[in-house]
């Protein structure tokens, strides 16, 4: 069974309904390999994350299908049987849906005419075929990750009883299941962890397609026919700080090119778009929170999810981390992404959302700064803000960790919180986080300059030297990237069993063009 890439090009978002931008030549590849589902009556799966085209992608589909003459097709959300496990109460849901949808769509909706819950949906289907003869039907079914147990093993049930028959007048010929996951993993799921059996009447599947996010071309594509529409261009600094911050996430291109051309400047403007529009852009839509960054800030009370974020945040390597349930909900949910063979978090847009919100309680609860942080020409004096914390966190963090629910990663987040208490609103906080990193970086920016600091833990069976060794050469490195003449700061969290009293613990010291701070 193969994978195919779908890729769907558009950027209508929240912000302007109105505006909407496709890419027609990919769009119209995409019909031609979707029709051959069609032709070879596949049942097929399509998966993504949230907001990343799905329901649109269907919709259009399905209004290209019906204005031809090969098929007629109709999408069905199931997402009002949510959570309902048992087929009696979810099934006549579900065909109402069916009889809404159709009649949505303009199209003969089929009659309920029995109560039996486990073969309700398939007479439904049948009834329906029956009305569209000759033309054949196909049905998109969205959001099916949302039957559970019982509900989902009769939904699979009733399209495995009508698929060996299928074909115009007597059942739907191609079905597709939209969702997060993948078929199989949520047919697991249903069976109580069970991996699927090979010869399981529940394989109805056929194939397995997924949408993949812009890539950089594409967001400078899809820009240019705004361009083309209004004049108003992009500088290439912009779009490629785009692509940098969204890896190609559709919602966040959308919602970055919306808030620059009609919030921050705008809508009638034909300005140039530059980086510093993009940058603010970003910043409005951290603080906003819509829906789609606010839903995935609501997972982390998820305790799996919670625990693969520790496990970024902290840099830890975790073995099994590929198995366990909390990495596969983060992939489904687009939060975590591979790149050369690691897992990282998606992009920076959401490393810097899961961080502020992590933070926010730890940053309410610090003091305002009653001490000189400024420097006289008004950049960040980063020599006393971390000496200042050094006291804090002497005087704190024991009772502050015993209330936390990141013990691993609890430093970087307390000094990630101190940070942006003092940095709020002037100046912002750029990360780089990863599991099995071991360390933490943070390039902080105020007032037109940069301070790079990088995050370490000394544990058991480790040396103080050697940590700071390899600490004081990874930062350099990666003060390279950022600003090469900016302070350097080596923070190191000493979080040995048997470690020594705070008079050794806090400590301040040079090496090479790094200040060296311990904890």
């Amino acid at each position: 069974m193969s994978k195919r890439e779908v890729r769907f090009f558009n950027t209508t978002g929240p912000c302007n309904p109105d505006m909407h931008y496709m890419l027609p030549p990919e769009e119209r590849l995409v019909g031609a390999q979707l029709h051959r589902y069609i032709k070879d009556q596949l049942y097929w799966v399509l998966h993504a994350p949230r907001q990343t085209g799905k329901t649109t992608f269907l919709q259009s589909w399905m209004r290209e299908i019906n204005a031809g003459t090969e098929a007629v097709s109709c999408y069905v959300s199931v997402e009002r049987c949510q959570g309902i496990a048992e087929p009696e109460r979810a099934m006549p849901d579900l065909c109402k849906a069916v009889q809404e949808y159709a009649e949505w769509a303009g199209l003969p909706v089929p009659e309920l005419k029995t109560s039996a819950p486990n073969s309700m949906l398939s007479e439904v289907l049948g009834d329906w075929a029956k009305l569209l003869a000759p033309q054949p039907l196909i049905v998109l079914f969205d959001e099916t990750d949302v039957l559970v147990e019982g509900t989902l093993i009769s939904f699979l049930r009733q399209l495995r009883g009508g698929f060996a028959t299928r074909a115009a007048g007597v059942f739907p010929v191609s079905i597709a299941l939209v969702g997060l996951r993948d078929l199989k993993d949520y047919i697991t799921a249903a069976k109580g962890g069970v991996p699927v059996n090979p010869g399981s009447p529940f394989n109805v599947k056929s194939d397995s397609a997924y949408i993949v996010n812009f890539q950089k071309d594409d967001i400078g594509r899809l820009f240019a026919q705004r361009t083309a529409e209004t004049g108003q261009q992009i500088t290439t600094e912009a779009l490629d700080y785009v692509y940098e911050q969204s890896r190609g996430q559709p919602w966040i291109v959308n919602s970055l090119f919306q808030r620059a051309t009609m919030r921050i400047l705008d809508a009638e403007s034909a300005e140039t778009v530059t980086i510093e529009h993009i940058r603010q852009a970003r910043e409005q839509m951290i603080e906003a929170r819509e829906t789609h960054l606010d839903t995935l800030v609501y997972r982390l009370e998820n305790p799996a999810i919670r625990k693969m974020m520790e496990t970024f945040f902290a840099g830890t390597l975790d073995l099994n981390i590929a198995d366990s349930e909390g990495f596969r909900l983060c992939r489904d949910l687009g939060l975590v992404d591979i790149e050369d063979g690691s897992p990282i978090i998606a992009n920076p847009i959401y490393r810097e959302v899961l961080a502020r919100q992590i933070t926010y309680s730890p940053q309410l609860n610090i003091p305002k700064p009653d001490w000189k942080w400024a420097k006289a020409d008004g950049t960040l004096d980063m020599d006393a803000l971390l000496r200042n914390f050094q006291e804090f966190w002497r005087n704190n963090s024991e009772t502050w960790e015993e209330m936390s629910d990141f013990t691993e990663a609890f430093p970087h987040l307390l000094l990630m919180a101190f940070l942006q208490r003092v940095t709020n609103g002037d100046g912002r906080i750029e990360r780089e986080y990863a599991a099995g990193r071991g360390r933490m970086d943070l390039a902080v920016y105020y007032k037109g300059a940069w301070n790079i600091i990088e995050i370490k833990l000394l544990r058991k069976n480790k040396i103080f030297a050697a940590v700071k060794d390899e600490g004081v050469r990874q930062v350099l490195q990666y003060r390279e990237r950022i600003d090469p003449t900016a302070p350097c700061y080596l923070v190191i969290f000493d979080r040995r069993p048997d470690k020594p009293d705070w008079a050794e613990r806090v400590t301040w010291e040079q090496a090479a063009a790094v200040t060296v701070v311990g904890c």
